[in-house]
């Protein structure tokens, strides 16, 4: 059989139809080189930055060092096999339409992976590690915490490999979220009986499987829409738009810009969204080993200091009006209480203004937050997150609905303060998790691009399918990232194809489909058995 699809039937695809050329194109000799480049650049760079970040601290001892390295190098394989399944989604179109030659295509979208995730905001990051229990944030740096960051990696990590091998797209958000579930649960069991425990926040993940459950929906529906309607609109001024590529032919100019423009754009989305799962798990390692260095935003200087004393005072003024002070101890209680049940308790909101003035007085002596002494830096982290999570859960329950606009206002600024000093990433973070994403990328691209090219529609990919699947995979990744929530890249993706595929009368190769539905099904219950029995297993080892 020809590497090319027949002139007679320049459209139709089997199971048995090769890839195109374009797929196959080799490498060019400067890869390598650009290659080594990039990694020796990145790691020189991220190298230096780490090693900065640990001078201002403590030594670290030898078993302390050994499992910061671990951890950090199972975390970025996490986000390097993330970069075979959904980066690859990335690039199918513009290789399936010889938009690209595949290799400057693999390249391309391995660079603008890498801008999406130093562009990304942290939001998303910090959705996610709200999922898990709270305990086990606020005693990250305990035997369970560490069992919880390693079974949760270790479990997506396999999970992705063994989709990725037998070229099954699956979602590598679905597979970090069945991870976490698994461990809030067996975390539930195994301390059943015990005071202080929960499994996960169920709240928190509904609203997280809502956004995984309609992304795809909204890609197949949108998709197929936007197809017909540039269908119906430039069906004769641009006939070529609807056309199967022409063996290795470039689409023309103005299809090309804007398919290479629409891949750019989900690559940078894809970077801006998925890249966060990976910088929320390392924060939570760093934290966990190096806490000086790492529990808050050491960037906050005197000026942020005083801005955030003064929220701190005004909050604990506006809550405390006819609430009774208490211990902190206590107030602490009431709060992770009150976060792990989201159960009314009328001390709640005492209980915030209490810590809130706590936290005021705590922070009104340094210039700087890099001056908050080592005893203090975990607690007061600690109770900063207590302050800001119980917040949100406090406004979005509308307890503060009674309140003046000028008290909302001040509230909410509070709460911006608290998490400008918890939630931030250090650029060499987002630096390693970007290059372990486009590494990804450059490396295990084929199997998945190949199936969304050649295994998902009867008939081949037109420019037409490619930039309207591309444009809703764009804006529904940039939409999901701007409201903090995870989607699946890989999901949207290939929902918006299959949608174009119908919209077109192409028909869909079932065989295909059903593997990625069974996939979809199967990927959140297998992650969860996964990370929960890997959970049990390292928990009993630390015992």
């Amino acid at each position: 059989m020809n590497n090319q699809i027949s002139a007679s039937s320049p459209t139709t695809l089997t199971d048995h139809t090769p890839p195109a050329i374009n797929v196959n194109r080799p490498q060019p000799k400067w890869f390598k080189y650009l290659f080594a480049a990039v990694i020796i650049v990145a790691l020189t760079y991220i190298g230096i930055h780490l090693t900065e970040d640990l001078t201002h601290v403590p030594p670290l001892s030898t078993i302390s060092f050994l499992m910061l390295g671990l951890a950090l190098i199972t975390a970025l394989g996490f986000e390097f096999v993330n970069g075979f399944h959904d980066t690859a989604n990335a690039v199918a179109t513009v290789i399936y339409t010889n938009a690209l030659p595949a290799p400057i295509a693999v390249i391309w979208s391995g660079f603008f992976n890498f801008v999406g995730v130093l562009a990304a905001s942290g939001a998303v990051a910090y959705g996610i590690i709200a999922l898990l229990p709270v305990e086990l944030i606020l005693h990250v740096n305990s035997a369970a915490g560490f069992a919880m960051v390693f079974a949760l990696l270790l479990a997506a990590i396999i999970w992705n490999l063994g989709t990725w091998f037998f070229g099954i797209p699956a979602s590598s958000s679905h597979t970090m979220i069945g991870s976490i579930i698994g461990v809030g649960i067996m975390n539930q069991i195994i301390n059943s009986g015990q005071t202080g425990v929960s499994g996960v926040d169920l709240e928190q993940v509904v609203k997280v499987l809502k956004a995984l459950l309609f992304s795809p929906l909204i890609g197949f529906i949108c998709a197929g829409l936007l197809f017909i309607v540039l269908k119906f609109f430039l069906k004769k001024k641009q006939e070529k738009l609807f056309d199967a590529p022409e063996a290795n032919k470039p689409p023309p100019f103005f299809t090309r810009l804007m398919l290479i423009l629409t891949c750019t754009g989900v690559s940078f989305a894809h970077g801006s969204n998925d890249g966060q799962k990976g910088m929320g798990l390392i924060m939570l390692i760093l934290i966990g080993i190096v806490p000086l260095a790492y529990s808050l935003n050491k960037t906050m200087d005197g000026k942020d200091v005083q801005a955030f004393v003064n929220a701190s005072e005004k909050t604990a003024l506006i809550l405390s009006q006819n609430q009774t002070s208490m211990q902190d101890a206590s107030a602490r209680q009431i709060l992770t209480t009150y976060i792990q049940t989201h159960q009314d308790n009328p001390q709640v909101i005492s209980a915030v203004a209490s810590l809130s003035n706590s936290l005021g007085q705590s922070v009104s002596g340094y210039k700087s937050m890099s001056k908050v002494p080592e005893d203090e830096t975990v607690n007061l982290r600690n109770d900063m997150y207590l302050s800001s999570a119980t917040l949100k859960s406090l406004d979005k329950n509308h307890k503060f609905d009674q309140m003046s606009t000028a008290d909302k206002a001040v509230i909410k600024d509070y709460r911006s303060q608290l998490d400008k000093a918890t939630q931030y990433i250090p650029t060499w973070v987002k630096v390693a998790v970007a290059l372990a994403l486009g590494l990804g990328t450059m490396v295990g691209w084929k199997r998945i691009v190949v199936t969304v090219g050649e295994k998902i529609g009867k008939t081949h990919l037109t420019y037409g399918q490619g930039v309207s699947a591309e444009l809703v995979a764009m804006g529904t990744i940039m939409a999901a990232d701007k409201f903090g929530l995870p989607v699946s890249t890989t999901h949207v993706l290939n929902s918006a194809v299959a949608g174009t595929m119908s919209a077109n009368k192409s028909g869909l190769q079932w065989s295909t489909v059903k593997s990625i539905l069974m996939a979809w099904i199967l990927t959140l219950p297998c992650a969860m058995i996964l990370s929960a029995a890997l959970y049990w297993i390292l928990l009993s080892f630390t015992r």
